[in-house]
């Protein structure tokens, strides 16, 4: 098994768009094709096993034929909620894997070694992306013994997913920004609004 055989993808699909006017951003077209699908192109190749983290009716993903994890315990607690509910899930169906890669559901130009750089920087610990001196917390690799200090920093309604890799001593992984047709377009660029959107469409089919 190779270590790459040993990550356990995680698209986090489970926020309620509100800057985005509500509805699943992840299922925006971009392209021809939804952002998820950009997401989970560019992600697959790069972990051993993938599935959604999700909050609500399932069905409306039945299509990209992934397993969900539902986070029914603390669904309305953000993204460190679904990563537990998705270390519970590691815990049950894919025990073999030893950590946990995650990735928004709104980044469409993810890079192709960003898995790779991550793993090979983070020591045995967590690593977090980062872009134009940008963190991206919910853009990071963990390791499965996080789970502890995750659930602990949920129970005291420690939220903040930036808050925690930090306490953790999260390694800091750079990307750098990328050239397309003399625009400079950041890896991690998210649609978050309906202007983000339109941004990510000028860089459709070429990034």
């Amino acid at each position: 098994m190779t270590q790459r055989d040993r990550i356990l993808g995680v698209i986090l699909a489970g926020g309620k768009s509100r800057r985005f006017g509500g509805g699943d951003k992840g299922l925006a077209e971009l392209g021809g094709r939804s952002v998820l699908d950009h997401v989970i192109a560019r992600f697959r190749p790069q972990v051993g096993r993938l599935a959604l983290s999700i909050n609500g009716d399932p069905q409306r993903f039945a299509r990209f034929d992934l397993p969900t994890i539902a986070d029914q315990k603390n669904a309305e607690l953000g993204p460190l909620s679904g990563l537990l509910a998705a270390l519970d899930w590691q815990s049950q169906h894919a025990h073999d894997c030893t950590a946990l890669a995650t990735v928004s559901t709104d980044v469409p130009f993810l890079p192709l070694d960003l898995v790779q750089r991550l793993d090979a920087g983070r020591n045995g610990g967590i690593a977090v992306a980062t872009s134009a001196d940008q963190r991206h917390p919910t853009i990071a690799i963990w390791p499965v013994n996080s789970r502890a200090a995750i659930a602990d920093a949920l129970q005291q309604r420690r939220l903040s997913v930036n808050a925690l890799t930090k306490q953790l001593n999260a390694v800091a992984v750079p990307f750098a920004m990328r050239d397309i047709d003399g625009m400079a377009l950041d890896p991690f660029l998210n649609v978050n609004t309906p202007d983000d959107l339109a941004a990510a469409r000028a860089f459709a089919g070429k990034a």
